[in-house]
């Protein structure tokens, strides 16, 4: 059996300025996508399984970024027309994996995933399994589950099961080759803007178990939760549950529709308590178990944000922290004034603070650079395996604090940025870090506590700050009016 590989995975922030360009993507084909194998990411997943099945994995094209502004036009269409030329190129095909996200948004094109599925669907006919995995914040469409036959939104927040989910999903294709069946999906959409909520712990834990528990029932191929992406101004925007079911087309929206109104009754559960920059650091400053962790989550890249903010950072250096550090602040100008000043060399900096106003202003400081690094490391919690490259790192001191500064936009998964410039997080009283929650895979067994701070950013927990003027309802928590009763 051939299954095709293929993919456009990015979480679209239609609130950043810039609009994200084909040479944004790194994009891989052919040999180079099955270099994934062995890593826990959804293409890496897909591959394992393929080969353990005994399935030839027929790789075309996988495309990713940062997450970022709406996806020019032009962009996207280069790399849709190659995915469908690859498939056609690769005839016949008995499979189709595809690795996609959910929050994907085209200039003209609101749903980037419904868009690519219905296309690919049209090429191939309705005989040929097509199945995908997806992160969870995806706003995902019923026209886009009805091209496909299976949709697997990893449960986890961190990602921690994304290769798991593609595992499933190719043993869908497998069943379904092999008993000849076609399944049924639904998705049902609540009128509801999450945070960024983990499911490691409280209430994001609770709905994803009681979800499960659901599926583990009713005997149904899969039930995904997608929390949704709320940094994007869409019609389809919300929190969505999607059944995958080998049962009929009214069992199965009943169950969607009994999940959807549970999540929607549990929605005050979700709704955030967020602490200011400097009331974050008194909070730290305060605890008993150490270290702490303190992540700032409205300047978190993998939401679109620049990654520069100084909200936190400046709060830190006005507390005068010891034995703390900031890993890390995107700013590619400071890492390369580093690197060219060279170990042991003090120096004056603006760090920070380039790309807007809302994020904060630069920092003037004054600094000795401890440690450089060229920023090509491997992952070692979420995606495990995966390389990833931060770009010309430097590890600056000034008053006592260690400051990380990286090149290439990120939030910080795990301690090896830190473990790069000589730093053991086990021994600081303080780690800062931009992230909402995918830093827990690699911090929750380190931190004595989780503080989280969210000053202003195009990722805060705020989201009534946003402009809304293409979303069909009202949504909770920005709107009174907001409501959800399953249709009938």
């Amino acid at each position: 059996m051939r299954i095709a590989i293929a993919g456009i995975s990015h979480e679209t922030n239609t609130y950043c300025r810039e609009q994200t360009q084909l040479a944004d993507f790194r994009i891989a084909r052919g040999e180079k996508i099955l270099k994934f194998r062995d890593t826990e990411t959804s293409t890496g997943g897909a591959l394992d399984t393929c080969d353990e099945l005994g399935f030839e994995a027929v790789p075309i094209m996988i495309a990713g970024t940062q997450p970022s502004g709406t996806i020019a036009r032009d962009a996207y269409q280069s790399m849709k027309d190659e995915i469908l030329a690859g498939i056609t190129r690769e005839a016949p095909i008995d499979g189709i994996f595809l690795d996609l996200h959910g929050a994907g948004v085209v200039d003209g094109i609101p749903d980037l995933e419904g868009d690519l599925a219905i296309s690919i669907r049209r090429l191939v006919g309705e005989a040929v399994p097509i199945t995908a995995s997806f992160d969870l914040h995806g706003n995902i469409t019923q026209d886009m589950a009805d091209a496909l036959d299976g949709v697997f939104a990893c449960h986890q927040y961190p990602h921690i099961d994304m290769h798991l989910r593609a595992r499933e999903a190719i043993e869908l294709i497998a069943r379904m080759l092999k008993e000849n069946f076609r399944p049924c999906l639904h998705v049902e959409t609540v009128p509801m803007l999450m945070p960024t909520t983990t499911t490691f712990l409280g209430p994001g834990k609770e709905m994803l178990d009681n979800i499960l528990a659901e599926e583990d029932k009713h005997g149904v191929i899969d039930i995904s939760w997608f929390h949704g992406f709320p940094y994007t101004d869409i019609e389809h925007v919300g929190t969505h549950i999607c059944v995958t079911s080998q049962g009929d087309r009214s069992e199965t929206e009943e169950l969607t529709k009994k999940i959807a109104e549970a999540l929607w009754q549990f929605r005050e559960n979700f709704r955030p308590i967020s602490l200011s920059a400097d009331e974050a650091v008194k909070q730290a400053r305060a605890a008993e178990k150490l270290p702490v962790v303190i992540n700032e989550t409205s300047d978190n890249c993998g939401g679109g944000t620049p990654g520069d903010g100084t909200h936190l950072l400046r709060a830190m250096l006005d507390a005068r922290l010891k034995n703390a550090c900031f890993g890390f602040i995107v700013d590619p100008e400071t890492a390369a004034q580093a690197h060219e000043a060279g170990v042991g060399s003090s120096i004056n900096i603006s760090l920070g603070g380039k790309y807007d106003d809302l994020h904060g202003e630069p920092l003037e400081l004054h600094v000795y650079i401890k440690a450089l690094h060229d920023g090509r490391l491997t992952m070692q919690a979420m995606a495990k395996g995966s390389p990833i490259n931060y770009g010309k790192m430097a590890r600056l001191q000034v008053n006592d604090m260690d400051i990380i500064v990286a090149s290439n936009r990120s939030q910080t998964f795990d301690t090896e940025p830190f473990l790069a410039v000589g730093i053991d997080v086990t021994r600081l009283d303080i780690i800062a870090l931009k992230s909402s929650n995918h830093f827990r895979a690699g911090f929750s067994d380190i931190a004595g506590a989780i503080i989280t701070a969210d000053p202003p950013g195009l990722t805060t927990h705020h989201i009534e700050i946003f402009e809304r003027k293409n979303a069909r309802q009202p949504l909770w928590p920005i709107d009174d009016l907001a409501d959800y009763s399953p249709a009938a």
